[in-house]
């Protein structure tokens, strides 16, 4: 009986190629995300029970909040950036005998990304 050989990796096998440094990064970068999120429920969680939103509209106005909501801005950016590039490679789209071009469906998804963003702005800031 054989048995399947597996290689071992190096723990920094991702810093060999940039698109293998951009993956973990890109996966990273959702981690980051995920907490952001967490805290700005818990934030609203804590000023939903009654208590007064003045300590939480403080804690926005301050160096530190504008700081950590344009880094996680830049993240989750560069994240939707990466995930709409990769867009081409996980949809595979076919319009009879024919293939739908790449730059057709990544485009298409960064048109519906702004245009889903736009109507968010509005909702938010109108």
């Amino acid at each position: 009986m054989t048995r399947e050989y597996h290689q071992r990796l190096p723990r920094t096998w991702w810093l060999r190629r940039a698109t293998y440094f951009q993956f973990m990064v890109r996966e990273l970068t959702s981690l980051a995300v995920l907490a952001y999120a967490a805290l700005i429920v818990w934030a609203l969680l804590a000023t939903g029970n009654g208590k007064s939103p003045a300590g939480f509209f403080d804690f926005l106005r301050s160096p530190l909040s504008v700081w950590l909501h344009g880094s996680v801005l830049m993240l989750a950016l560069f994240h939707t950036g990466t995930w709409i590039a990769l867009t081409p490679k996980v949809l595979v789209l076919w319009r009879g005998d024919e293939q739908i071009e790449p730059d057709v469906i990544a485009g298409a998804n960064g048109i519906l990304f702004l245009a889903l963003s736009g109507v968010v702005w509005w909702m938010v800031m109108g």
